[in-house]
Order: structure tokens, then C-alpha cells, then sequence
């Protein structure tokens, strides 16, 4: 009978487990690395120093379609400070190529961005993967999550997470 209720108390507790959300604001961000769409390669941890803002998105996000316009707005208010946005999908270069032809998206992008989002997506009770599009990550100089969000206009956020970080 105790070796029953133990293993109850294990399953219970690794459950609720996966229903958390996997990075909380002020934990370190994964590190990560790969190629850009216009080949260069990158490496998050070379970007210490500077706020880097992450997007998940995809080429079927209806969000997505109406959320560019106001990304693309909201990074040239950036430009010339130490803020690096990058945008992850775990769509291949083709597609990609098409989707930004009737949709630019004025971020460095990296494609093929599936075991990324691994590290980054939380995870419903089910062990199941668990993360809307898009989703924003911003991670502050010294590589920790400051801000994150996901879903529709959420674009104000993240800019008052940007001016918070960067009057610090």
C-alpha cells in the first residue's frame, strides 16, 4: 500500500509538473544556436550585453498576419539601441521565403527552429506541448527572461517591457 501511494504522489506531482509553465520570468533563457534564413550563424550566448527579443510564429498564424505590421513599427523605435529582436519558426526556408514575400517581417529569422521551441514551450498536464502564436520572449542583458506573453496585440506589452528594461 506504500509503495502504491508513493507512486500516486509521484505521478500527481510530475503531472502538475508539466501543467507549469517551463520558464518563468527571471530564470535563465536556453541557449541556443543556428543559421539564419540569410545564412549567417548565430548564437544567443554572443548577445550578452545587449536585450534580445525572441518571436515564435508561424506561416499559418492568422495572429501572426495582423501582428507583423505592428512588430515591424515597434522595432524601428529600436533601432540604434542595444535591443535584438529574432524570430524563431520551425518552418523550412521555402515556405518561410514565400510567406515573408506578402508579409515582411524586419527581424533576423531562423528557420528549421523546432528543438528551440522545445526548450522554450511549456507543457499542458499531458506532457503535451503548449504554446500560441505568437509568443514573445524578452531576455535582458545578462541572458534572463524579463517578459513574455503570447496571443493577439500584444505588441504594447512587450514595448513597456522594452522601456522598463532599458531605464534600468
Amino acid at each position: 500500500m506504500r509503495i502504491l501511494t508513493i507512486t500516486f504522489l509521484t505521478l500527481i506531482l510530475a503531472s502538475s509538473a508539466f501543467a507549469q509553465s517551463n520558464l518563468k520570468v527571471g530564470s535563465p533563457a536556453p541557449a541556443f544556436t543556428g543559421v539564419t534564413l540569410a545564412g549567417s550563424d548565430f548564437d544567443l550566448n554572443q548577445l550578452r550585453g545587449s536585450v534580445v527579443v525572441i518571436t515564435f510564429w508561424s506561416t499559418r498564424c492568422e495572429i501572426c498576419h495582423v501582428e507583423f505590421p505592428k512588430l515591424n513599427r515597434l522595432i524601428k523605435g529600436y533601432e540604434g539601441k542595444k535591443v535584438v529582436f529574432l524570430s524563431l519558426t520551425t518552418e523550412n526556408e521555402e515556405k518561410i521565403e514565400a510567406y515573408l514575400k506578402k508579409n515582411p517581417l524586419e527581424t533576423q529569422i531562423l528557420p528549421n527552429s523546432f528543438g528551440v521551441l522545445l526548450q522554450y514551450a511549456d507543457r499542458d498536464k499531458n506532457g503535451n506541448l503548449d504554446m500560441g502564436y505568437p509568443s514573445y520572449y524578452v531576455v535582458n542583458d545578462a541572458g534572463n527572461i524579463e517578459f513574455r506573453s503570447s496571443g493577439y496585440d500584444k505588441t504594447t506589452a512587450l514595448n513597456s517591457a522594452l522601456t522598463r528594461l532599458l531605464s534600468k
